[in-house]
């Protein structure tokens, strides 16, 4: 891992918005717009998300699960922060907590419908991106998705951003074709690629331009979705 968010445990949020105060937005409304867009994949690919289990890799303190448990079936939070994991289960209390050491998660094989992470695999060192993408899948049943969002290095906006924060110095961005090869590579079959976060605004307007623009890449994010075989 590139830094220690143990460091950043309680002054996460204050990071964030520094980094994306020149849009307007906040640590939430970016949290809740990923969030969006993950229950988005698990409706298309496997149903309802009241229905499945779901495991949040590289949790932080639960910024993302906020928007996101009152609407699965059951989701649990894994990260190698110790503080940033007793943050994330003091906000979100029925959300399934602990911390691991980056390398195997505590969870068996396919004990989840959907395992995703939030712009943690960059911070993830180079040469054991596979084996964190490997374990993603070991833990999904087959059948089940792998889901990774992270930060898109095509956009000049999302530099700047990821420059302006603390804890991202001296991070290796990864692109959207680099995430795919990782889950393909994981015996994953890949399923959906998109850019999104097009507007820093919700509704209508700003789903409508993520789903039309979905291939371009210029959103300030993207997500890779792949399935366990």
């Amino acid at each position: 891992m590139k830094a220690d968010f143990d460091d950043h445990a309680t002054s996460y949020a204050d990071d964030v918005n520094g980094s994306v105060s020149f849009s307007g937005k906040d640590v939430d409304f970016f949290a809740r717009r990923k969030a969006d867009h993950l229950l988005g994949i698990v409706r298309r690919q496997l149903g309802h998300p009241g229905e499945q289990r779901l495991l949040d890799v590289g949790c932080g303190v639960g910024v993302t699960d906020s928007h996101l448990v009152s609407s699965v079936g059951s989701l649990h939070g894994v990260d190698v922060a110790a503080d940033a994991v007793a943050e994330a289960a003091t906000l979100n209390p029925t959300v399934t907590y602990g911390s691991y050491d980056g390398r195997r998660l505590p969870h068996p094989d396919h004990a989840f419908d959907v395992a995703f992470t939030v712009c943690v695999l960059h911070h993830v060192d180079p040469p054991d991106r596979a084996a964190f993408t490997a374990e993603m899948a070991r833990v999904v049943r087959p059948g089940g998705l792998v889901a990774i969002f992270e930060h898109n290095p095509y956009n000049p906006l999302t530099r700047v951003a990821v420059s302006r924060c603390e804890f991202d110095e001296g991070v290796e961005l990864l692109s959207s074709a680099e995430v795919a090869g990782l889950t393909t590579g994981a015996g994953l079959d890949l399923l959906e690629r998109r850019y999104i976060l097009f507007l820093p605004s919700d509704g209508a307007l700003s789903d409508a331009v993520d789903s039309t623009f979905r291939r371009l890449p210029l959103g300030a994010q993207h997500f890779v979705a792949a399935r366990r075989r």
